[in-house]
Parts: structure tokens; C-alpha cells; sequence
């Protein structure tokens, strides 16, 4: 499908794209790599609500930017499209269906002391889940990159670092982001405008931090400040897909903290597999088995806040600047190397969820029924699920590896 560009959409009201991220969050599977494919295939080509430039310049700012990316994107598309409440309303529509069914699972999970069939379910959703983000990797960087070379070669550069160094690097987006710069327009610019975005972004870390000194509403519980702190510094210094966040949080919620041990914290990271929309609302599950509500409440501030705070103090330039031949270099640039790392992801993550010959088999199915028939990817997820249900029992049994 070719290009969408300013002319050719209708600008889409508050209500309807709220609609569409609540609908995304409560149906959304597949992780950041597959949630971003999804924006892209329904509001630019499907629906043509927005811009394939928009949709550009909020991938790019998502992915330079702190974060899990699928949100940050969605947030970023909001605030282009109606400024602070497109944003606001955006982002709650997003994380909402995700976090109730992650409390609600929680609730379960303390009051039957864990749940088995979560394991068994994530054996089989897993195996989809990587059909799933290989076609939307795909797709995205078909139609991201098109037929330019430079954007090519950034993808494949991308592509090569990520699986070399297991994570999303940021600098290496904001790399890519000045080679296209540089090669398609005046090199002076760097000279004159990098210092200034950079002192502003600078303000970008630091504001998130400030915010949060009036949130700690109950200065006795400081297992409810630990949590909101702990949650809000994951958000802000960890970069890429909501996935690079989980060694983060292992480290501090499993070794320093002491909060969960180590199958709890599997759990975990199994809730944020087999629920949609954003991987990082597994917080949200973290936070309720150590305080309840509140500490779920807290820690899904926490994590959020550093992806909201920047699209409002940043954004704005981004906006005025879209049609700027440099910024749309920088942004060509960083939307390439985005696809690449999403792409690497899909074999990197591939490597975790399929690992024996049950998993391979449900991960090819997957792959054939979504190719060839189109199927939503919720049904594909329903089935992996019910297929991982029959079969974790007798893999864990020995009969079949």
C-alpha cells in the first residue's frame, strides 16, 4: 500500500481514537513489536486517521525517548493529534483494560497461592505471540522503509547491534537519526541546533523526578514510596520495547528489594505475556503482591510517568518542526533503525518462548493461519492458549519434548 501523507486523511476525533486505544489495550497481544504494527496497519492504512508522517514522527520520538515503546507511541499520536487531553486520554484508554485484568489475575493469584495454568497458558501464547510480531516486524519495516537504501542499511546496522548486544541501545536510534541528518541535509545544523534539543531533553530526565516528591501521599509507608521511586526510575532509564525493562526489574525487585522470589517474579513476567496491550502492566502485578491495590496503583504511576512527562515537554517542538527537513532526515533515520531492533527482537525473543519441539509447532501453526487466513490475533492467542493448557502437562511429564 503507498504512502498516506497529510492529504489524504481525515483528521480523527478525541473520541473515536480513545475508542480505538481502549479496544487496542483490551485486545492487543503480542508486545510492543506487535502493538506498534497494529497502530500502523489500522490507523494509517486501514483507516488513513493519521498521517504516515505523523505516525513516523512518533515512532522515532517514542523509540529516542525513556520508556516501553508501544505506549510511548500511542501517547506521542495522541498529543500530535489533540495536543495534552489527546495524550491524557490516549495513555489511560491504552493501560486501562490491561491493568484491571492484571489486578483482577493478582487477586486470583494470592488467593489460590498461585496459579499453575498461568505457566501453561505462557507456554502456548508465547509460541504465538512470536508468529505475531515476526508478520507485524515485518510489515513494519516493509512499509516503513520502502525502497530507499539509506533506511536499508540503517535496518540492517540495527538489526546486527541488537542481536549482538541483546538490548535496544538508545544512542544507537539517535545515531541513525543524524547519519540520515547529515547525508540528507545541510550538516550545519547540527552544529547550531544538537545542543539546545539536548539541554532540553536533559530537562526530560530530570522533570520526571521532580514530579514524583509530592506523590508520596503517605510519608509513613515507605514500602508504598520504595515502589512508586523504583517503578518510576525503570520507566525513565530504560529504553526500547517494554521487554528491556524486565532484567531491570529482576534485579531490583528479586535481588535488592527482596519483594518476590524467583518464581514469583516468573509469574510475573508470565501475566505480562498472556494479558494484551502494554508488557510493562506486569509492574501493576508485582506492586499488588507487595501492597495490595495501591502498591499496583503506584507502581503503574510510576512506570508511566516518565513516558508521559516527555511527550508533553517535547512533543510540542517536534510538532512545530515536522515539516522540517532536517528533523524529518533525523526522523527517517531513527524510524529505520527502529524497525531493525523490532525485527532482531522477534529472533531474540523467539529464542525464550520457543524451545522444544510443542512450542515449535504451535509457533509454525501460528505463523501458517495468520499468513494465509487472516485471522485476528486474539483468536490466534485463544487457541495457543488452550493448546498450551494440554500441552505443559505433558512436557512437564516428559511426553514430548
Amino acid at each position: 500500500m503507498g504512502r498516506v501523507n497529510s492529504a489524504e486523511v481525515a483528521r480523527v476525533g478525541l473520541a473515536p481514537l480513545t475508542a480505538y486505544f481502549l479496544k487496542l489495550g483490551a485486545i492487543g497481544f503480542g508486545g510492543p513489536v506487535a502493538l506498534v504494527g497494529f497502530m500502523h496497519r489500522d490507523l494509517v492504512e486501514r483507516r488513513r486517521w493519521i498521517a504516515d508522517d505523523t505516525y513516523r514522527l512518533a515512532l522515532a520520538f517514542a523509540q529516542i525517548m525513556p520508556g516501553p515503546l508501544a505506549a510511548q507511541c500511542a501517547i506521542a499520536l495522541g498529543y500530535f493529534e489533540h495536543g495534552v487531553l489527546g495524550a491524557t486520554f490516549v495513555g489511560l484508554a491504552f493501560v486501562l483494560p490491561s491493568f484491571v485484568m492484571v489486578v483482577l489475575l493478582s487477586m486470583a493469584y494470592v488467593a489460590f497461592g498461585g496459579l499453575w495454568w498461568m505457566q501453561a497458558l505462557f507456554y502456548g501464547i508465547g509460541a504465538a505471540v512470536i508468529a505475531i510480531i515476526a508478520i507485524a516486524a515485518y510489515k513494519l519495516a516493509r512499509s516503513t522503509n520502502k525502497r530507499d537504501p539509506l533506511s536499508w542499511g540503517i535496518f540492517a546496522a540495527l538489526f546486527v547491534v541488537t542481536i549482538l548486544t541483546r538490548a535496544e541501545l538508545a544512542v544507537f536510534f539517535v545515531l541513525a537519526g543524524l547519519l540520515a541528518l547529515v547525508i540528507k541535509a545541510p550538516p550545519a545544523w547540527l552544529k547550531q541546533r544538537v545542543p539546545a534539543l539536548a539541554r532540553t531533553a536533559q530537562g526530560a530526565f530530570v522533570l520526571p523526578f521532580m514530579q514524583l516528591v509530592p506523590a508520596a501521599t503517605d510519608p509513613t509507608n515507605t514500602t508504598l514510596l520504595d515502589i512508586l521511586l523504583f517503578f518510576a526510575k525503570a520507566g525513565a532509564f530504560v529504553f526500547g520495547s517494554g521487554l528491556a525493562v524486565i532484567p531491570f526489574l529482576y534485579q531490583g525487585v528479586v535481588q535488592d528489594f527482596h519483594w518476590l522470589n524467583e518464581q514469583q517474579f516468573t509469574d510475573a513476567v508470565a501475566v505480562a505475556m498472556i494479558t494484551p496491550g502494554p508488557v510493562v502492566i506486569t509492574v501493576a502485578f508485582i506492586g499488588f503482591l507487595v501492597a495490595g491495590f495501591a502498591g499496583a496503583a503506584l507502581a503503574a504511576v510510576g512506570i508511566f510517568l516518565p513516558v508521559y512527562v516527555p511527550v508533553l515537554l517535547l512533543s510540542p517542538w517536534f510538532k512545530r518542526h515536522r515539516e522540517n527537513a532536517q528533523l524529518r532526515g533525523f526522523v527517517q533515520g531513527a524510524t529505520a533503525a527502529a524497525t531493525g531492533a523490532i525485527t532482531a527482537s522477534v529472533l531474540i525473543l523467539g529464542q525464550r518462548a520457543i524451545y522444544d519441539l510443542a512450542t515449535a509447532l504451535v509457533g509454525l501453526l501460528g505463523l501458517a493461519v495468520l499468513w494465509r487466513f487472516k485471522l485476528h490475533e486474539p483468536i490466534v492467542v485463544m487457541a495457543a492458549g488452550l493448546a498450551g493448557l494440554i500441552l505443559w502437562p505433558l512436557t512437564r511429564g516428559g511426553g514430548l519434548t
